[in-house]
């Protein structure tokens, strides 16, 4: 394997992409590889996995990648399979789906609970889950009913009150965590709840046990591709709890309890979780007795691949790939993600009191053309090839091709046009004097950037916009921050830090391509703190009856998309690959949506894992 760049050097490449790169030119409308069928061998467990695609030039695509590992031998019985999490940074640990928003406490999660429902590749609601589920014939009243056999891991049954429990929670006023919005004031009664002017939720009601209905305001296309709240509380421990008390509980942070595959047995906060086996999975008893996942620092996880220390990751760094493409003793799984990265621009803050975001009028980043420059300056085509060797592709717009029904691939987004960038600046008033510019009053202008910490990539690509915002006259400082301190600086504790104008980001969006979770006036996630009629106004036709029109949809989004790119809250950098190596011995895996493999199913084909040749 070569030794991986050094920082200087990355810094050094990036300077000198920034130079050479020419016009941006992918619209980012890659295509996800079709999931094959799970492969069955005799072959030994020792065998070479499928190659990783070639790359003469330097560059991958995605749709060379299968998302589901061949199996390779026979199954033991049982065994201890070793998940790794990439990260920089400890996991944060709240370990409850109604409370939880980082991606590493989903990662964690993923292993022990599960949402009722499941959904097929195009993301609809299913009833192939924990609960199935029928609508009245005005589309607003679905009945649930939840399998006779779901129970929560200390036996107790999954209830239709743990599912009511749930939205009281989240309805309450003095709920803490991120989730209560559009998508549960569309409940109703829910509004009324939440204001105190009522003691139940009106269109919430127990039928029996195991079945739940809920009534809707309106009837939305969202509601069968993601809207509806699919994860229930346990009420036999967390109903006597203070509302405001559960996402700190030891329920949550040291014991925490699911009806998943595997449960808990132990966690060392933010390092490390085993789990054991869920006898009374309602699926049916998983394949592998054990599951130890810990945190791996992007800068090792090479090495713990290679020795078999470990057997699958939740997501390989993209820029380690090319140099390890060829490890003789993993698989390497591939697919579209759900996710993109992006720049955001703050402009207001989060009003608590309320719950809505309050736009700023006076923010420093509430010009638009400012914001375009911004964009204008940097080359994300570039960045992608030369830095993510075509695993990340120049993003264009809002909702990526992960949802390629509606993601707008005609939709070029803003031109890298280092030129352009100036006479935007310049016709807007932002004017140099001497080596930066002002504001168009004759103030200066410095703005303050932050950036998550990472893999190798993540400062020398930080300091590259700095470095193309400074080719066009502005002053931008950078500072890198860890993980969970970025988001908490950016306001997903509802406070926002005024030393933040701009902030580098990322996603992972929804199954529901419905952006309102993320730029509507009542998301806490809105960071930027923005919000327009205009927006509120296509967003709301987008989950109108009108949108039951698929092609109707398309037009309402395709609307929005161009919107975003006009008004720029943020800007969308890259769209992204999930890339996940496999070691041979594991059997029965898939990435993605809707392959219909499922974590009670992985098996393993030898004791320990198997390491490099």
């Amino acid at each position: 394997m070569r030794k991986r760049n050094s920082g200087k050097t990355m810094l050094f490449t990036l300077m000198l992409v920034l130079t050479l790169a020419v016009t941006a030119c992918g619209s980012g409308n890659n295509e996800a590889a079709e999931p094959s069928a799970t492969a069955k061998t005799d072959a030994a467990a020792t065998a070479a996995p499928t190659a990783a695609p070639a790359a003469e030039d330097g560059l991958y695509n995605i749709a060379d990648f299968s998302n589901v590992k061949t199996n390779q031998g026979e199954a033991i019985e049982g065994g201890t399979l070793n998940f790794g999490l990439v990260s920089d940074t400890p996991f944060e640990g709240t370990l409850n789906n109604n409370f939880s928003s980082g991606v590493p406490d989903s990662q964690v999660l993923d292993w022990f609970d599960e949402g009722l429902l499941t959904w097929d590749k195009n993301y609809v609601y299913t009833n192939d889950g924990a609960a199935t589920y029928e609508v009245s014939e005005d589309g607003r009243t679905f009945t649930f009913t939840i399998h006779d056999n779901v129970n929560w891991h200390d036996g107790k049954p999954v209830t239709a009150e743990d599912w009511l429990f749930a939205h009281e929670v989240i309805g309450n006023p003095a709920y803490d965590g991120p989730r209560y919005g559009s998508d549960f004031t569309n409940i109703v009664g829910m509004e009324d709840y939440h204001a105190g002017k009522a003691k139940t939720i009106s269109g919430i009601k127990v039928l029996s046990e195991k079945k739940l209905e809920i009534t809707y305001v309106k009837s939305t296309p969202s509601l069968l591709t993601g809207s509806i709240w699919i994860y229930p509380l346990a009420k036999h421990i967390f109903g006597n709890m203070d509302v405001a008390k559960i996402s700190a509980s030891p329920e949550v942070r040291q014991k925490p309890i699911g009806f998943g595959p595997f449960k808990v047995e132990s966690i060392v906060p933010g390092e490390s979780v085993v789990f054991v086996k869920n006898d009374d999975y309602w699926r049916g008893a998983p394949k592998l007795d054990k599951v130890v996942l810990k945190v791996i620092p992007p800068t090792t996880v090479v090495q713990e691949l290679k020795a078999g220390n470990i057997d699958l990751v939740d997501s390989f760094p993209i820029d380690q790939f090319p140099d390890n493409s060829k490890l003789s003793n993993v698989e390497y799984l591939g697919a579209i993600d759900r996710a993109y990265t992006y720049i955001g621009f703050k402009l207001g803050k989060w009003d608590a009191t309320k719950k809505v975001v309050a736009p700023d009028p006076k923010a420093k980043m509430g010009n638009v053309a400012l914001r375009k420059a911004m964009w204008q300056a940097v080359d994300n085509d570039a960045v992608g090839k030369k830095f993510y060797h075509g695993l990340r592709w120049n993003a264009t717009t809002l909702i990526p091709p992960s949802h390629p029904e509606f993601h707008d691939d005609s939709n070029h987004g803003v031109t890298f046009d280092q030129e352009a960038a100036k006479k935007t600046l310049d016709d807007a008033g932002y004017k140099l004097n001497g080596e930066f510019r002002t504001n168009p009053d004759g103030t200066p202008l410095t703005i303050n950037f932050i950036s998550m910490t990472g893999s190798d990539i993540a400062e020398p690509l930080a300091q590259y916009y700095v470095q193309s915002w400074k080719a066009i006259g502005l002053n931008v400082t950078l500072e890198m921050v860890e993980f969970n301190t970025f988001y908490d600086r950016v306001g997903s504790n509802g406070e926002d830090d005024p030393s933040v104008d701009v902030y580098q980001g990322a996603w992972t969006v929804g199954i529901d391509v419905d952006p309102q979770g993320l730029y509507g006036r009542d998301a806490i996630y809105n960071f930027p703190r923005y919000a327009s009629e205009e927006s509120d106004r296509l967003m709301k036709e987008g989950v109108s009856e009108a949108a039951f029109d698929v092609a109707k949809r398309k037009e309402i989004y395709k609307e929005w998309q161009q919107l975003m790119v006009d008004e720029i809250p943020v800007f969308p950098t890259l769209y992204r690959a999930e890339l996940v190596p496999v070691n041979n011995r594991v059997l029965n895996y898939a990435i993605g949506d809707g392959t219909g493999i499922y974590r009670n199913e992985i098996a393993l084909s030898a004791d320990k894992g198997i390491a490099a040749q």
